[in-house]
């Protein structure tokens, strides 16, 4: 597969690269539809017993084209159906049947940092940044982060990593439970692949139940989340103030 989404098989492991690097891998159109694409693929590929999910060039993902939002916001029908391609991809990394580690770097905003939280096992570098930053350009979290994020890192530190959009780095990720290891940048691929080799040397129908089972319960509820965040998202895209809001953004 090529173009904004890059997908290789080799040795068990399925890896899937976000390619758009001179946007930092920001999310526009092709690039959601190439990645449920690749996702799907690689759940259903004989050959891949976890998936690994990267990011090329200096980020992870940067979270929302910015400079594409005229294209995203045409309409309540459009908007909506690229709203659930967003959700899609949350679809596909929390509920396929494969382990998704993620390699984190850079930076991972917005929808890279709904992504880091949606995969199962993530190494992130040194000096990668995260925040959100939706609710200050006036729209909404994506991703179930609404019901995940509180989970992990704890109900009044989620309304302030969403509400204020304060920034944060790998170490806090670490420590607020959104990563499982902290690595050297030089290091990241290569700690990654390592934690997806182990992964994919485990009993594969044991892992592939432990992962079925632990959505199970809190599937109804992240889809009840999605669905209310799909509508809040819709709504602020719609709002001609978050289009003022977004041609302001990083000018301030």
């Amino acid at each position: 597969m090529a173009g904004t989404v890059l997908r290789e098989t080799r040795d068990g492991i399925c890896r899937i690269t976000l390619n758009r690097p001179h946007r930092l891998n920001a999310i526009n159109p092709e690039l959601l539809e190439d990645l449920v694409a690749a996702l799907q693929a690689g759940h259903a590929d004989p050959g891949a017993s976890v998936l690994l999910l990267a990011g090329a060039g200096r980020a992870f993902c940067a979270g929302d084209d910015l400079k594409e939002f005229d294209r995203q916001a045409t309409g309540e029908a459009a908007t909506r159906a690229y709203i659930e391609r967003i959700q899609d991809v949350t679809r596909a990394l929390c509920f396929g049947p494969k382990v998704v580690v993620g390699a984190v770097h850079g930076w991972a905003v917005g929808g890279g940092l709904e992504w880091t939280i949606n995969c199962d096992l993530v190494v992130a570098a040194e000096g990668t940044r995260f925040f959100f930053p939706e609710i200050a350009l006036g729209v909404f979290v994506t991703g179930a982060v609404t019901a995940l994020l509180p989970r992990l890192a704890g109900l009044a530190r989620a309304r302030e990593m969403i509400l204020l959009g304060e920034r944060f780095d790998a170490q806090k990720a670490l420590e607020w439970g959104l990563a499982t290891k902290v690595v050297p940048p030089a290091a990241l691929l290569a700690e990654a692949e390592a934690l997806a080799r182990r992964v994919a040397a485990l009993p594969q129908g044991a892992v592939r139940d432990l992962k079925r089972v632990l959505a199970v319960a809190p599937r109804a509820s992240l889809e009840e989340a999605m669905r209310l965040e799909t509508d809040a998202t819709v709504r602020g895209f719609l709002d001609p103030e978050t289009a003022k809001r977004v041609a302001r953004f990083g000018k301030d």
